[in-house]
Protein backbone atom coordinates (compact mmCIF):
# COMPACT_ATOMS: atom_id res chain seq x y z
CA UNK A 1 0.00 0.00 0.00
CA UNK A 2 1.54 2.87 -1.37
CA UNK A 3 2.21 5.62 2.10
CA UNK A 4 0.32 8.93 2.37
CA UNK A 5 2.37 11.93 2.43
CA UNK A 6 2.63 13.04 6.21
CA UNK A 7 0.10 15.80 6.13
CA UNK A 8 -2.29 13.16 4.69
CA UNK A 9 -1.71 10.48 7.34
CA UNK A 10 -2.16 13.78 10.03
CA UNK A 11 -5.18 14.79 8.57
CA UNK A 12 -6.85 11.38 7.84
CA UNK A 13 -5.75 10.48 11.96
CA UNK A 14 -7.82 13.73 12.89
CA UNK A 15 -11.07 12.70 10.44
CA UNK A 16 -10.46 9.30 11.86
CA UNK A 17 -10.47 10.46 15.62
CA UNK A 18 -13.69 12.87 14.56
CA UNK A 19 -15.46 10.08 13.66
CA UNK A 20 -15.03 7.65 16.61
CA UNK A 21 -15.79 10.86 18.52
CA UNK A 22 -19.45 10.85 16.09
CA UNK A 23 -20.10 7.44 16.62
CA UNK A 24 -19.57 7.58 20.61
CA UNK A 25 -22.02 10.63 20.64
CA UNK A 26 -24.46 8.66 18.54
CA UNK A 27 -24.67 5.56 20.73
CA UNK A 28 -24.35 7.80 23.68
CA UNK A 29 -27.59 9.73 22.20
CA UNK A 30 -29.63 6.16 21.22
CA UNK A 31 -28.80 4.79 25.11
CA UNK A 32 -30.12 7.71 26.60
CA UNK A 33 -33.20 8.28 24.51
CA UNK A 34 -33.91 4.34 24.99
CA UNK A 35 -33.53 4.95 28.93
CA UNK A 36 -35.60 8.38 29.09
CA UNK A 37 -38.84 6.52 28.96
CA UNK A 38 -38.30 4.99 32.33
CA UNK A 39 -35.98 7.52 33.73
CA UNK A 40 -37.77 10.50 35.64
CA UNK A 41 -35.98 13.83 35.61
CA UNK A 42 -35.91 17.30 37.16
CA UNK A 43 -36.17 20.90 35.41
CA UNK A 44 -33.91 23.45 37.53
CA UNK A 45 -32.61 27.19 36.43
CA UNK A 46 -28.87 28.17 36.31
CA UNK A 47 -27.04 31.43 37.10
CA UNK A 48 -28.63 32.83 34.06
CA UNK A 49 -31.96 31.48 34.09
CA UNK A 50 -31.83 28.27 30.90
CA UNK A 51 -33.95 25.70 32.25
CA UNK A 52 -31.31 22.75 32.94
CA UNK A 53 -33.31 19.01 33.17
CA UNK A 54 -31.15 16.55 34.66
CA UNK A 55 -32.03 13.08 36.35
CA UNK A 56 -33.39 12.27 39.35
CA UNK A 57 -31.20 10.87 41.68
CA UNK A 58 -28.29 10.96 39.11
CA UNK A 59 -25.39 13.04 40.85
CA UNK A 60 -22.48 12.75 38.57
CA UNK A 61 -20.80 16.33 37.95
CA UNK A 62 -17.90 17.26 35.53
CA UNK A 63 -16.72 20.51 36.79
CA UNK A 64 -15.04 22.59 33.33
CA UNK A 65 -13.48 25.61 35.98
CA UNK A 66 -11.21 25.79 39.01
CA UNK A 67 -14.01 28.23 40.07
CA UNK A 68 -17.36 25.83 39.69
CA UNK A 69 -15.36 22.90 41.59
CA UNK A 70 -14.51 24.77 44.71
CA UNK A 71 -18.03 26.09 44.53
CA UNK A 72 -19.11 22.31 44.23
CA UNK A 73 -17.38 21.03 47.20
CA UNK A 74 -18.64 24.32 49.08
CA UNK A 75 -22.27 23.23 48.07
CA UNK A 76 -21.83 19.69 49.45
CA UNK A 77 -21.28 18.34 46.40
CA UNK A 78 -17.83 17.11 46.56
CA UNK A 79 -18.88 13.37 46.27
CA UNK A 80 -20.63 13.66 42.69
CA UNK A 81 -17.78 14.97 41.42
CA UNK A 82 -16.69 12.20 38.48
CA UNK A 83 -14.19 15.03 36.64
CA UNK A 84 -12.86 18.75 36.47
CA UNK A 85 -9.83 20.96 35.13
CA UNK A 86 -6.26 21.50 35.67
CA UNK A 87 -5.66 23.64 38.65
CA UNK A 88 -8.48 22.56 40.37
CA UNK A 89 -7.06 22.82 43.65
CA UNK A 90 -9.61 24.05 46.24
CA UNK A 91 -10.03 22.30 48.15
CA UNK A 92 -7.15 19.91 48.85
CA UNK A 93 -9.61 16.91 47.99
CA UNK A 94 -10.67 17.95 44.43
CA UNK A 95 -6.73 16.97 43.79
CA UNK A 96 -8.09 13.17 43.78
CA UNK A 97 -10.78 13.46 41.04
CA UNK A 98 -9.72 12.52 37.31
CA UNK A 99 -8.43 15.72 35.52
CA UNK A 100 -9.65 15.92 31.09
CA UNK A 101 -8.50 18.95 29.96
CA UNK A 102 -7.25 22.48 31.02
CA UNK A 103 -8.31 25.91 29.46
CA UNK A 104 -7.17 25.51 26.27
CA UNK A 105 -7.90 21.50 25.50
CA UNK A 106 -10.53 18.62 26.71
CA UNK A 107 -10.86 15.37 26.00
CA UNK A 108 -14.29 14.94 25.25
CA UNK A 109 -14.06 11.30 24.57
CA UNK A 110 -12.88 10.74 28.48
CA UNK A 111 -16.08 12.95 29.40
CA UNK A 112 -18.31 11.08 27.74
CA UNK A 113 -17.27 7.80 29.26
CA UNK A 114 -17.41 9.17 32.68
CA UNK A 115 -21.68 9.55 31.69
CA UNK A 116 -22.16 12.82 33.51
CA UNK A 117 -25.70 13.43 34.62
CA UNK A 118 -24.88 17.17 34.03
CA UNK A 119 -21.53 19.46 33.15
CA UNK A 120 -21.30 22.46 34.94
CA UNK A 121 -19.29 25.36 33.53
CA UNK A 122 -18.43 28.97 34.48
CA UNK A 123 -20.17 30.86 31.37
CA UNK A 124 -16.92 33.69 31.58
CA UNK A 125 -14.02 30.93 31.61
CA UNK A 126 -15.88 27.98 29.53
CA UNK A 127 -15.52 28.97 26.02
CA UNK A 128 -18.88 29.01 24.06
CA UNK A 129 -18.18 26.34 21.58
CA UNK A 130 -17.05 23.71 24.04
CA UNK A 131 -20.89 24.34 25.89
CA UNK A 132 -22.59 24.20 22.53
CA UNK A 133 -20.57 20.87 21.91
CA UNK A 134 -21.66 19.28 25.10
CA UNK A 135 -25.20 20.01 24.58
CA UNK A 136 -25.03 19.12 21.00
CA UNK A 137 -24.29 15.74 22.64
CA UNK A 138 -27.13 15.20 25.06
CA UNK A 139 -25.37 16.49 27.80
CA UNK A 140 -26.80 18.66 30.22
CA UNK A 141 -25.00 21.65 30.98
CA UNK A 142 -25.41 24.13 33.84
CA UNK A 143 -24.25 27.54 33.41
CA UNK A 144 -22.45 29.28 37.02
CA UNK A 145 -22.38 33.04 36.19
CA UNK A 146 -21.31 35.35 38.80
CA UNK A 147 -20.51 39.05 38.37
CA UNK A 148 -20.31 40.42 42.08
CA UNK A 149 -19.28 39.13 45.20
CA UNK A 150 -23.31 39.32 45.66
CA UNK A 151 -24.19 36.70 43.58
CA UNK A 152 -21.53 34.17 44.88
CA UNK A 153 -23.83 33.01 48.06
CA UNK A 154 -26.95 32.46 46.01
CA UNK A 155 -25.15 30.92 43.09
CA UNK A 156 -23.35 27.89 45.75
CA UNK A 157 -27.05 27.69 46.92
CA UNK A 158 -28.38 27.10 43.72
CA UNK A 159 -25.51 24.38 43.00
CA UNK A 160 -26.71 22.61 46.11
CA UNK A 161 -30.04 22.65 44.46
CA UNK A 162 -28.68 20.97 41.58
CA UNK A 163 -26.72 17.88 43.66
CA UNK A 164 -29.62 17.93 45.81
CA UNK A 165 -27.39 18.82 48.70
CA UNK A 166 -29.24 22.32 49.44
CA UNK A 167 -29.17 22.22 53.40
CA UNK A 168 -25.77 22.39 53.20
CA UNK A 169 -25.56 24.31 49.65
CA UNK A 170 -27.70 27.00 52.42
CA UNK A 171 -25.98 26.81 55.56
CA UNK A 172 -22.47 27.73 53.71
CA UNK A 173 -23.97 30.17 51.50
CA UNK A 174 -25.44 32.03 55.08
CA UNK A 175 -21.93 32.00 56.36
CA UNK A 176 -20.69 33.65 52.82
CA UNK A 177 -23.04 36.03 53.30
CA UNK A 178 -22.42 36.75 56.63
CA UNK A 179 -18.75 37.22 56.04
CA UNK A 180 -19.77 39.86 53.14
CA UNK A 181 -22.13 41.56 55.56
CA UNK A 182 -19.12 41.81 58.25
CA UNK A 183 -16.30 43.35 55.40
CA UNK A 184 -18.75 46.01 54.05
CA UNK A 185 -19.65 47.15 57.68
CA UNK A 186 -15.77 47.16 58.25
CA UNK A 187 -14.65 49.06 55.06
CA UNK A 188 -17.25 50.63 52.92
CA UNK A 189 -17.28 54.32 55.35
CA UNK A 190 -13.89 54.60 55.29
CA UNK A 191 -11.53 57.14 53.20
CA UNK A 192 -11.38 56.36 49.38
CA UNK A 193 -7.98 55.15 47.96
CA UNK A 194 -7.83 55.64 43.82
CA UNK A 195 -6.29 51.82 43.18
CA UNK A 196 -4.49 51.05 39.78
CA UNK A 197 -5.25 47.10 39.85
CA UNK A 198 -2.88 45.79 37.27
CA UNK A 199 -3.17 42.15 35.67
CA UNK A 200 -0.36 42.57 32.66
CA UNK A 201 2.30 44.43 31.39
CA UNK A 202 3.01 45.79 27.43
CA UNK A 203 0.44 45.99 27.30
CA UNK A 204 -0.99 46.71 30.30
CA UNK A 205 -4.06 45.18 31.28
CA UNK A 206 -6.20 46.02 34.16
CA UNK A 207 -9.74 45.79 35.57
CA UNK A 208 -12.65 47.62 34.60
CA UNK A 209 -16.37 47.73 36.33
CA UNK A 210 -17.82 44.66 35.22
CA UNK A 211 -14.88 42.78 36.89
CA UNK A 212 -15.67 40.83 40.36
CA UNK A 213 -12.36 42.62 41.02
CA UNK A 214 -13.51 45.90 40.59
CA UNK A 215 -16.40 44.57 42.78
CA UNK A 216 -14.23 43.86 45.81
CA UNK A 217 -12.13 46.76 45.67
CA UNK A 218 -15.75 48.80 46.20
CA UNK A 219 -16.36 46.98 48.95
CA UNK A 220 -12.44 48.18 50.43
CA UNK A 221 -13.43 51.36 50.05
CA UNK A 222 -11.25 51.74 46.89
CA UNK A 223 -11.64 53.27 43.97
CA UNK A 224 -11.12 51.65 40.70
CA UNK A 225 -9.59 54.07 38.67
CA UNK A 226 -10.82 52.61 35.22
CA UNK A 227 -13.75 51.55 36.98
CA UNK A 228 -16.31 53.04 34.76
CA UNK A 229 -15.16 50.98 31.49
CA UNK A 230 -17.45 48.61 30.80
CA UNK A 231 -15.10 45.55 30.09
CA UNK A 232 -14.23 43.18 32.37
CA UNK A 233 -10.13 43.26 31.96
CA UNK A 234 -9.44 46.45 29.52
CA UNK A 235 -6.22 47.52 27.55
CA UNK A 236 -5.12 50.63 28.83
CA UNK A 237 -2.19 53.46 27.98
CA UNK A 238 0.64 54.00 31.00
CA UNK A 239 0.08 57.53 30.22
CA UNK A 240 -3.84 57.29 30.82
CA UNK A 241 -2.88 55.16 34.36
CA UNK A 242 -0.34 58.38 35.19
CA UNK A 243 -2.82 60.80 34.33
CA UNK A 244 -5.25 59.40 37.13
CA UNK A 245 -2.76 59.74 39.51
CA UNK A 246 -3.33 56.16 41.42
CA UNK A 247 -2.67 56.22 45.29
CA UNK A 248 -2.02 52.92 45.12
CA UNK A 249 -0.70 50.39 41.94
CA UNK A 250 -1.40 46.67 42.73
CA UNK A 251 0.36 43.90 40.68
CA UNK A 252 -1.32 40.59 40.84
CA UNK A 253 1.27 38.72 39.19
CA UNK A 254 3.89 36.18 40.79
CA UNK A 255 6.42 38.08 42.88
CA UNK A 256 9.30 37.93 39.64
CA UNK A 257 6.87 39.83 36.93
CA UNK A 258 5.59 41.85 39.63
CA UNK A 259 8.86 43.49 40.65
CA UNK A 260 9.82 44.15 36.82
CA UNK A 261 6.20 46.09 36.91
CA UNK A 262 6.25 48.05 39.56
CA UNK A 263 10.23 48.84 38.44
CA UNK A 264 8.76 50.81 35.39
CA UNK A 265 5.75 52.91 37.69
CA UNK A 266 9.07 53.93 39.78
CA UNK A 267 10.36 56.04 36.83
CA UNK A 268 7.70 58.10 37.66
CA UNK A 269 8.27 59.78 40.59
CA UNK A 270 5.07 62.66 40.63
CA UNK A 271 2.55 60.13 41.16
CA UNK A 272 1.11 59.89 44.68
CA UNK A 273 1.30 55.86 45.08
CA UNK A 274 4.98 56.12 43.80
CA UNK A 275 5.90 59.12 46.39
CA UNK A 276 4.28 57.34 49.00
CA UNK A 277 5.96 53.72 48.46
CA UNK A 278 2.73 52.50 47.85
CA UNK A 279 3.90 50.05 44.97
CA UNK A 280 2.43 46.77 46.40
CA UNK A 281 2.71 43.18 44.90
CA UNK A 282 -0.25 40.33 45.44
CA UNK A 283 -0.44 37.08 44.03
CA UNK A 284 -3.51 35.58 45.37
CA UNK A 285 -4.86 32.85 43.49
CA UNK A 286 -7.82 32.67 45.39
CA UNK A 287 -9.04 36.05 43.57
CA UNK A 288 -8.05 34.35 40.08
CA UNK A 289 -9.61 30.82 40.48
CA UNK A 290 -13.58 32.60 41.73
CA UNK A 291 -14.08 30.20 43.90
CA UNK A 292 -16.10 31.35 47.38
CA UNK A 293 -12.83 31.82 48.80
CA UNK A 294 -12.70 34.96 46.46
CA UNK A 295 -14.63 36.47 49.91
CA UNK A 296 -11.52 35.68 51.71
CA UNK A 297 -9.46 37.39 49.72
CA UNK A 298 -10.91 40.26 49.49
CA UNK A 299 -10.86 40.58 53.02
CA UNK A 300 -6.64 40.30 52.48
CA UNK A 301 -7.09 42.93 49.75
CA UNK A 302 -9.11 45.13 52.19
CA UNK A 303 -6.20 45.22 54.38
CA UNK A 304 -3.84 45.80 51.44
CA UNK A 305 -5.82 48.90 50.59
CA UNK A 306 -5.99 49.91 54.53
CA UNK A 307 -2.41 49.94 55.08
CA UNK A 308 -2.34 52.48 51.70
CA UNK A 309 -4.70 54.64 53.84
CA UNK A 310 -3.36 55.04 56.74
CA UNK A 311 0.21 56.03 54.76
CA UNK A 312 -1.54 58.24 52.44
CA UNK A 313 -1.11 61.91 53.43
CA UNK A 314 -4.95 63.64 54.02
CA UNK A 315 -5.48 66.19 51.70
Amino acid sequence: MRRLPREHAAAAAVNAASKLLAVTALLLSIAQTAASASVKHRTLRDDTGESVKVETGSCRIVSLAPGTTAMLYAAGAGPCLVGTIAHSTEPAEAASVPVIGDAETLDFERLIALRPSVVVVAVDVVQRVRIDRLRSLGIPVYQVHVTSLEQMPDSVRRLGGLAGTSKVAADRAKELRAELDALSKRYSERRPVRVLYQIWDRPIYTIGGRHVIADALTLCGAVNIFGELDTAAPAVTREAAVLRDPELILASAPPDSAREWLAEWRKFPGLTAVRNGQLVSISDERIDRMGPSVIAATGSLCEVVDRARDVIPRM
